[in-house]
């Protein structure tokens, strides 16, 4: 790791106004204090050490996974120190800079476990990836749509919980993933909504009124958008129709080519513009390694081809073995989205989502020094958080 407190880094600069061929980021410690053209630089700066040798790469914002169960052979439901560093150590190298790290639906106490070490984590220097909070995928869902989750652990809405989490872990918690249509689900969702947590909407059997009805009381995103929920129909359009039409919705994606058709994906990108479309991977534990027999918080995975499925549940998909940097490329090459528009739905919009958009999510003067440098293939040659070169 590098850490020079004043550094310049040249190359092709991705800002909010365009990407600037001939460009420069400044960096003092961990923030950024320039990102322009070159010839703009000012001379408070001229003298600064460059840390880039490659003036014709490519330097874009750091990655943001709202939703991303472990990686390099660890799960987030078996947190301690090693477990979460192997995890943030991991997804670093593949250009994720800050993350959630997210549960699974499990026991109370099981829950209270990861509550605990993610917070104690927090309270330290983290070294890689910096963990924004938590994810709490359940344990609030459909029985009828548990897909990889456990469903002997579903409990209905509970706002008790909650209160006691957040009461134990201040603003620890940043986004809770429930069934809008079960008992205790519109009073949870407003009370997340009060306290400025994300509620979205997964493993859910709504219909279309019972999703309005839920963003009306504060529901305002969608998890891995398709999967688990009811699907569109001309006449029924279910939670599907629901994310797809309703523009209060930000709808995450897992664009792995798996989860969701390319041509599905095209669709969704279409319509989830602005501030709407967050790229996710979902990634468990076998993230970053080969096929092999894995677990998903207490469930047998068999990844195969690097496809996840539950062992014991006829082929249901179990998490992905997705990165950041191949789903960026992959709503690049296989949907058609744009350099820029990809960039947001990988940095900028996650980072809305998580209302940490004033500290990351774009290059831009005042921002965390969270930055990615490409080659022209769009592979990852250096990676830097908070000013620090990870990779």
């Amino acid at each position: 790791m590098t850490h020079v407190t004043e550094q310049l880094l040249y190359g092709k600069v991705l800002t909010p106004h365009g990407l600037i061929e001939d460009g420069v980021i400044a960096i003092s410690g961990a923030t950024i204090c320039y990102a322009g053209e070159k010839k703009d630089l000012p001379s408070t700066y001229t003298d600064w050490k460059s840390l880039s040798d490659d003036v014709g790469g490519l330097l874009i914002p750091g990655f943001v996974d709202v939703h991303v169960h472990g990686g390099a052979g660890h799960d987030f439901m078996d947190s301690d120190r090693e477990t979460l560093n192997a995890i943030t150590r991991f997804h670093s190298s593949q250009g994720t800079t800050t993350m959630l790290a997210t549960t699974m639906t499990a026991p109370k106490h099981a829950i209270d476990h990861v509550l605990h070490e993610v917070n104690a984590y927090r309270s330290e220097f983290m070294p890689y990836t910096q963990l924004a909070g938590v994810h709490l995928e359940g344990p609030f869902i459909s029985p009828k749509w548990p897909g990889a989750q456990n469903p002997d652990h579903i409990v209905l809405p509970t706002v008790s919980w909650l209160e006691e989490w957040e009461q134990q872990y201040p603003n620890l918690i940043r986004q809770v993933t429930l069934a809008p249509e079960r008992e205790g689900a519109l009073e949870v969702i407003s009370w997340l909504r009060d306290k400025g947590i994300t509620a979205a909407l997964g493993h859910t059997d709504a219909t279309y009124e019972q999703v309005i009805l839920a963003v009306e009381a504060g529901l305002n995103q969608a998890v891995h958008a398709f999967n688990a929920m009811t699907p569109l129909h001309h006449r029924k359009p279910g939670t599907a129709g629901a994310v797809l039409s309703d523009n209060r919705i930000a709808a995450e994606v897992i664009a792995d080519g798996i989860h969701v058709h390319p041509a599905v994906m095209s669709i969704l990108a279409r319509l989830k513009t602005s501030a709407n479309l967050i790229l996710i991977t979902d990634a468990m534990s076998a993230a970053g390694l080969g096929d092999g027999e894995y677990t998903l918080g207490d469930q047998p995975v068999n990844v195969s081809g690097g496809v996840a499925t539950l062992k014991d549940n006829d082929g249901a998909l179990a998490g992905s073995t997705l990165t950041m940097i191949r789903g960026f490329r992959n709503l690049i090459s296989e949907v058609g989205l744009t350099l820029e528009e990809a960039s947001q739905a990988a940095s900028l919009n996650p980072a809305i989502s998580l209302g940490l958009d004033q500290q990351i999510g774009t290059l831009e003067s005042g921002k965390q020094a969270d930055i990615l440098l490409l080659d022209g293939d769009l592979n990852i040659r250096n990676v830097y958080v908070q000013g620090r070169q990870i990779v």
